[in-house]
């Protein structure tokens, strides 16, 4: 069975012009980061040691009242992610997007796994981890890590306070990757996967609810049920790297 599937996902692929790849933690989840809500699963569900849900502790409202509360998770959910890389999935995909220019990655992760890969065309619509900026001023910075800052860390200009490029709990998705995704969406897509993610979000979950309406493919690559497992075409329960490893492989067979 699953033979069958992954060649017929191999023909779609071939013949695809526009792809779509919808990626969240499971696709980062073999290069060793925890799988929470995009990176994070250092407290399964349970309080944080300041007695407060992890979502109060991440959410915007925390981080202009309490900065020193905020960074300090942020700095921990780094320190556990620090050191690791983009791995075989991601690579894959970029080889994909090499073959088919116009492919696109929507992703829910702040790793930037995909753009360290050589992706070109990605919607990063959680922002990225290591971009941080002022609240007050036009200061920022890429940095390779959180290890050299002062936490939480001021701006070196203002002192006032400096944040990641992330959407925090409670905040707005950023504007312009909104637009870039609607755009994208209104072009449409020959062939859709969506990719370790349980598609809670709407606005994850959108992409996969339109292509069933409009018959497109859709493929979700996930060891676990989720909330579009019922929409799509092919559902591969298996992770994300072998599953794209193979893929290519079969994809590479065929034009040798």
């Amino acid at each position: 069975m699953i033979e069958n599937i992954l060649n017929d996902v191999v023909k779609h692929l071939r013949s695809a012009k526009r792809i779509l790849f919808i990626t969240g933690a499971g696709i980062s989840a073999d290069s060793g980061l925890p799988t929470y809500r995009g990176i994070g699963g250092l407290y399964n569900d349970q309080l944080t040691r300041d007695n407060i849900p992890i979502e109060v502790a991440l959410s915007g409202n925390m981080l202009l009242s309490h900065p020193e509360i905020t960074w300090k998770y942020l700095l921990e959910i780094e320190q556990a992610c620090r050191h690791a890389t983009f791995n075989q999935g991601h690579e894959i995909i970029n080889k994909i997007a090499q073959k088919k220019p116009d492919t696109w990655i929507l992703t829910q992760n702040i790793d930037g796994f995909h753009h360290q890969a050589g992706s070109r065309n990605v919607i990063e619509i959680h922002g990225k981890m290591l971009d941080l900026y002022c609240l007050n001023d036009d200061y920022k910075e890429v940095v390779k890590d959180f290890g050299h800052l002062r936490i939480p860390p001021q701006c070196p200009f203002c002192r006032g306070p400096i944040r990641p490029n992330i959407v925090l709990f409670g905040e707005m998705l950023p504007i312009k990757a909104v637009e870039t995704l609607s755009l994208q969406l209104q072009r449409g897509f020959d062939l859709i996967f969506t990719i370790g993610t349980t598609s809670v979000f709407p606005y994850i979950a959108q992409p996969i609810v339109l292509a069933k309406q409009q018959g497109i493919p859709t493929v979700e690559i996930n060891p676990s049920e989720t909330m579009v497992s019922h929409l799509v075409d092919y559902k591969i329960n298996n992770g994300a790297a072998d599953t794209l490893t193979q893929l290519w492989y079969r994809w590479q067979q065929l034009i040798n």
